[in-house]
């Protein structure tokens, strides 16, 4: 860490580490930073989102795809319908040379990929945490930080200090909080020289994501909705600084090896060449300081996971720094982070660099790639996996010793009696129980009023009699079968607080 650690109270700082509700300092307002501002203000705590662009919003998007388990937690916080509505669904996602995924049969609400660009992301999340209160700061780079035992300063360019009780890093792959608590960011470039350009189209191509890799050139298409698309090409024999410029026939070329056509492009508005690594921090917190999205772990674009993964270390953590903060649950919570998201990372960064390694395959490769998908055609139980963990809805977190089964698990959308679903049920940051209908519940009236606006009663519309208490975040935290009224209270007095 730089400098020497602050205390509350140091001069030329601002703000309290405590109070009645601490501060939260989050940098970076990409969707990960926007997520879990948003999450927190709307929970009573005092949020600084600190950005070093001039605008919030880019329209140079990154991403282009929510997946079904992105779509979920944005539907727990009710903005899921209003991005369907701007965006197209897509019930096929092609992989390469033929390999699609069918996400017909997904158990989700969402059966699909949502294309839309990363900022109409953006913009909706950065409605809801305006809304909610959160304190914007664009134009704010950070330098360095210092942290003690009670908070955290952070230092900003221009000499102003900002103090807060924790520190969230979602400022991506050159993240400078990352960088001011010394954290190693190891990996390698996967693949070097990729050609990104925003062009419009001559002629409409086929399917709404399109994709294809021959020989040594691979070609990825997706629309922005206003008639640009974006490009991104990449060629195997063409390994050049990143610096090197880009020009228009240099895109064609690549775009027409892979994809036979280049379909007419023209009118470029922005071109640039970028290398894409496999990187992730051994640890995704030091002290009060956390990591997320990009700033925690980079991947290959491949299979559109980066910024899904982002939303969800962003929907993990949000819940417990404000049950901390407002004193329901014990500091050792947040140790969950660590032992819950860091090894989703590490699977992201093998599933995306497998998808890239076996698109571009070439020799012995080859075969490998043809058993494979010989496989997705005749083993379901092989689509099945690659589709849960590509869309984000396969993966659970630990459960302790001897917990119930469904412990850890994601529980997907349910349909409750009196005609609600689970993930309205979710709204507000709040924990679920969901109790058989005669169930009286945690209290003689099933309203759970002694738990304030933290838990929300529902009940199965079908007859089954497991009681499941679903984290604000839409996993098991704890089940029981046929549940007696104090098996059910030690349950919530243990995650609720």
């Amino acid at each position: 860490m730089n400098g020497t650690p602050a205390t509350p109270g140091t001069p030329g700082t601002t703000g309290p580490a405590t109070g009645p509700t601490p501060r939260v300092i989050v940098v970076g307002s990409g969707p990960t930073g926007l997520l879990l501002a948003g999450d927190l203000a709307a929970a009573g705590v005092p949020v600084t989102l600190l950005e070093k662009r001039p605008h919030k919003i880019s329209n140079l998007s990154r991403a282009f795809v929510l997946h079904a388990r992105a779509l979920e937690q944005l539907d727990a916080r009710g903005l899921a319908d209003e991005l369907e509505a701007v965006g197209e669904p897509l019930a096929r996602l092609n992989l390469f040379d033929g390999l699609t995924l069918d996400l017909g049969d997904l158990p989700s609400r969402f059966r699909h990929v949502l294309v839309l660009p990363q900022y109409e992301v953006e913009k909706v999340l950065e409605r809801r945490a305006a809304k909610a209160g959160v304190d914007f700061r664009n134009e704010c780079e950070v330098t360095g930080l210092t942290q003690d035992a009670d908070g955290v300063t952070v230092h900003v360019e221009g000499g102003e200090s900002l103090r807060a009780a924790y520190v969230v890093g979602a400022d991506g792959m050159h993240s400078a909080v990352r960088e001011a608590v010394g954290l190693p960011f190891p990996g390698r470039s996967a693949i070097r020289s990729v050609v990104l350009a925003d062009v419009l189209l001559a002629e409409r191509p086929p399917t709404l994501l399109t994709a294809a890799a021959v020989g040594d050139a691979f070609a990825f298409l997706a629309p922005f909705g206003d008639g640009y698309y974006r490009v991104i090409c990449w060629h195997r024999g063409r390994d050049v600084p990143d610096h090197e410029p880009v020009g228009l026939d240099e895109v064609r070329e690549i775009t027409r090896l892979a994809l036979g056509k280049d379909y007419g492009m023209h009118d470029a508005r922005w071109m640039s060449r970028f290398h894409s690594d496999e990187r992730q921090v051994p640890s995704y917190r030091v002290g009060r300081v956390f990591l997320a999205g990009d700033a925690a772990h980079v991947h290959t674009p491949a299979g559109g996971q980066g910024m899904n993964t982002g939303l969800q270390d962003a929907a993990n953590l949000s819940w417990k720094l404000a049950a901390v903060l407002r004193g329901h649950a014990d500091p050792g919570l947040l140790d969950t982070y660590q032992s819950e998201r860091h090894p989703v990372g590490r699977s992201v960064l093998r599933s995306s660099g497998a998808i890239v390694r076996l698109a571009m395959a070439k020799g012995p490769m080859l075969a490998v790639r043809a058993g494979l998908i010989r496989a997705f055609g005749v083993a379901a139980p092989v689509r099945r996996r690659a589709m849960a963990q590509i869309t984000g809805i396969g993966y659970r977190y630990p459960a302790p010793r001897g917990a119930h089964p469904l412990t850890g698990i994601r529980v997907p959308d349910l349909a409750l009696a009196g005609g609600g679903r689970l993930y309205e049920a979710l709204r507000g940051g709040r924990f679920v129980l969901v109790t058989a209908g005669s169930d009286p519940g945690p209290d003689p009236h099933g309203t759970g009023t002694r738990y304030g606006d933290r838990l929300a009663v529902a009940h199965w519309r079908s007859g089954r009699r497991t009681a499941v208490l679903v984290r604000p975040d839409g996993y098991v935290a704890w089940a029981g079968e046929d549940a007696q009224a104090p098996d059910v209270e030690r349950a919530l007095a243990t995650h609720v607080g």
